[in-house]
């Protein structure tokens, strides 16, 4: 984006010529967000070096002084080491769950390291080292201090919480490079008195756990016993009443083994039920096997049943009929059938016959009987099934509320035993004394003291010199709102940077103006170029002004003028600060006679009043005598004709002018020239000076041209100078 300067020449009819120039462009980066400004810490460092040497080095004093005056301390160290999981000898000699995970077991560690540093522990290690009677601690004057109206018992429990408290500020704990150990450290300026209080709080903390675990076990015993009475009376209760409702509800029952599935207990109507069940099931098996035996007999003759054949009877009637058949065939042979021997046989043989039959008769008929009794039987013990299950229905009916209660009863009674066998582990090792804490090294007694430390002191002396310096020298930078760099022209004023110039030592102004290649010159070279090309090339009215005094513009101006006499320009240079002039002293000549004063007042003309014997193309109105009047001068309508007269005559005319500041010349030649160049001094103008001045002439219609930073430097800037302009003289290789 370009900025665009609107150059306003009055004409010589009194109307108004308004040429449009560009200055050169101005590259705007976009936002990155917020970023460390290096080049101005570097500058602020360096502008602020000596207040940041004096404070560091006051530090680093103070830190040796600090160290000479401070009394040497000892320190001694004992270790312990820590089992987060303890020493179990036996199962129930540790009540706590045992620790697994890692930041558990850091979780332990660092309990155990506030036990060491807590009040109670102190406490108990002031008791154990009789601290209370003592005096090495508490120092030999501590009994001047006791009130009048404490015991000798008070006032020793007063000292030992005071040796307490100043042991808390002397222990430190700390594992040791990750292992289960802790260091206790213990400081004193006795050294004996360290390792005493080292060793104590060892053997304190050692014994503190020893007792939390016996403690612990006690108030195990304690808890489980309240419980296992608790449990007992409940069991109680619950079995009066399994035993009151069996009671009314007439459930009996009976120890049964074999019977019931499980072998536990059975009612009496169940047993009856099962006992009646399985008769019924051999009832009726038997009338089974009767009904199909006698189906199977019934339409047989009695002599073709298996039973009638295979009875011992009906065999010998059968053998001694057969017998007495092989008689009567023998017979027969001889004799016919009227022969009495062979009537008696047949006689025989009938009776035989008679009686088989009978015999069948009676065996069929006994089956036929067992059939009928079975059948009897099974519907007699059918009905005496039924009326069981019925009584069994109804007890089952009952038997669930007795079971919920004998349930209830039996869950007690496995309570119970489960709290007595932990009771009984508990209390046998409950007299075992193990600890989780042991002690590993004691502490002996130190050789040399470990503070105060030189190199630790002034390292922190150092530390602390650095951030004092940085605050103050932070308030100094931001109190002291100078101008810097070029770029706080733009981003503090709004004003277009035109160039800077480095700052030259009084005796070397003479040789670098003399010297075209030199720096100064080239940064005013290239001030010139840019004003070149913002103003016109004919007639153009440029002023340089500042805020105040001694800021450069009258060197710039000089310097500015016969850069542009030596391109060729024809250049008027008028000094306009009729109330301290010095061109004509940077010009090394002697106060003219007549000069721009006179030239108002039409005392002189402007021939008689200029100088040309400075350079070629380069004329000078310097100033003889300072006016009464410097203001109606500048603002008289003589001046306004004076200008429009000279930028007919000459290419460029540069009015050197006064300060802003308390003084309205510039103001007044602002509103006559085309433009105006602000000229500030780097490390000594600040915002509020400008920023005054810039607005004065903007509220007077100026035209700024743009600002010029003079007596840069590069170091106080934050920058590397030779870079910026060494690199560009000329004839260095």
């Amino acid at each position: 984006m370009n900025e665009r300067s609107i150059i306003q020449a009055p004409e010589p009819n009194g109307g108004n010529l308004w040429v449009d120039q560009y200055l050169p462009s101005t590259v705007v980066e976009q936002p990155k967000g917020p970023q460390i400004d290096v080049a101005w810490l570097r500058g602020a460092l360096f502008r602020q070096r000596w207040l940041i040497g004096a404070i560091i080095a006051l530090a680093l004093i103070g830190g040796v002084a600090l160290t000479l005056v401070t009394p040497p301390t000892y320190q001694a160290s004992a270790t312990v080491r820590v089992s987060p999981w303890g020493t179990k000898i036996m199962e129930g000699q540790e009540v706590e769950s045992p620790i697994a995970s890692a930041s558990e077991i850091d979780n332990y560690i660092q309990t155990q390291i506030e036990i060491i540093q807590s009040r109670s522990l102190a406490e108990q290690v002031a008791r154990a080292l009789n601290f209370g009677k003592r005096t090495d601690l508490l120092g030999a004057d501590v009994e001047a201090s006791r009130p009048s109206n404490r015991t000798d018992a008070q006032w020793e429990e007063d000292k030992i919480k005071m040796a307490a408290g100043i042991l808390r500020g002397s222990v430190s704990a700390e594992t040791t490079g990750g292992a289960l150990i802790i260091a206790i450290s213990a400081s004193s300026e006795k050294p004996a008195l360290a390792a005493e209080i080292a060793n104590g709080y060892a053997a304190a903390f050692v014994q503190t756990d020893v007792r939390r675990s016996i403690d612990s076990n006690a108030y195990a015993r304690e808890y489980l016993m309240q419980q296992i009475e608790q449990v007992r009376g409940r069991l109680n209760e619950a079995e009066l009443a399994a035993n009151a409702y069996a009671r009314n509800a007439g459930i009996v029952t009976q120890q049964t083994m074999g019977t019931d599935p499980e072998g536990g207990a059975s009612t009496i109507v169940g047993a009856n039920l099962s006992s009646v069940n399985a008769t019924f099931a051999t009832v009726r098996a038997n009338r089974i096997a009767a009904e199909q035996k006698w189906r199977a007999i019934a339409n047989l003759p009695a002599s073709q049943i298996p039973e009638v054949l295979s009875s011992p009877v009906v065999q010998g009637l059968t053998e001694e009929r057969a017998k007495l058949n092989a008689e009567l065939a023998v017979l027969r042979q001889r004799y016919n059938d009227d022969f009495p021997a062979i009537k008696d046989i047949r006689s025989r043989l009938s009776f035989i016959d008679q009686q088989i039959e009978r015999t069948g008769a009676d065996v069929k008929s006994s089956i036929r009987s067992q059939f009928q009794i079975a059948r009897q039987q099974e519907a007699a013990m059918e009905q005496e099934l039924g009326s069981v299950t019925s009584k069994a229905m109804v007890e089952q009916d009952k038997s669930i509320e007795y079971s919920g209660l004998e349930r209830e009863a039996e869950a007690l009674r496995e309570q119970l035993k489960a709290l007595l066998d932990r009771f009984n582990q508990i209390n046998t090792g409950s007299n075992l004394q193990s600890s989780s804490i042991t002690p590993l090294d004691t502490a002996t007694v130190p050789t040399s003291p470990v503070s105060p430390s030189l190199s630790r002191n002034l390292l922190i002396a150092l530390v602390l010199g650095i951030a004092a310096a940085g605050g103050l020298a932070l308030v100094r930078e931001t109190f002291v709102d100078q101008f810097r760099r070029g770029e706080d022209i733009e981003d503090r004023l709004g004003l277009t940077f035109l160039g800077q110039t480095p700052f030259v030592k009084t005796e070397d102004l003479e040789g670098e103006e003399a010297n075209q290649f030199s720096t100064l010159m080239e940064a005013y070279a290239a001030i010139r170029s840019t004003i070149d090309y913002a103003v016109p090339r004919r007639g153009a009215v440029v002023q340089f002004t500042s805020s105040q005094a001694s800021e450069g513009k009258s060197t710039t101006s000089l310097i500015l003028a016969q850069l542009f006499a030596r391109l060729g320009r024809n250049v008027l240079l008028i000094d306009g600060d009729l109330r301290k002039p010095s061109v004509h002293a940077l010009l090394d000549l002697e106060r003219p006679p007549a000069g721009l004063a006179e030239v108002l007042l039409g005392h002189v003309s402007f021939d008689d009043a200029k100088i040309d014997i400075v350079r070629e193309n380069l004329t000078v109105l310097s100033v003889a005598g300072v006016p009464p009047n410097p203001v109606e001068l500048v603002s008289s309508q003589a001046f306004r004709d004076f200008v429009e007269e000279r930028r007919a005559e000459y290419s460029m005319v540069i009015i050197d002018s006064s300060p802003m500041l308390g003084l309205a010349d510039s103001a007044e030649i602002a509103k006559v020239v085309d433009a105006t160049v602000f000229v500030i001094e780097a490390n000594r103008t600040s915002l509020a000076q400008a920023r005054t001045s810039i607005n004065r002439l903007r509220a007077v219609g100026a035209n700024l041209l743009g600002g010029v930073l003079t007596k840069y430097r590069a170091l106080e800037a934050g920058a590397d100078y030779s870079y910026q302009y060494q690199y560009y003289q000329y004839g260095k290789n």
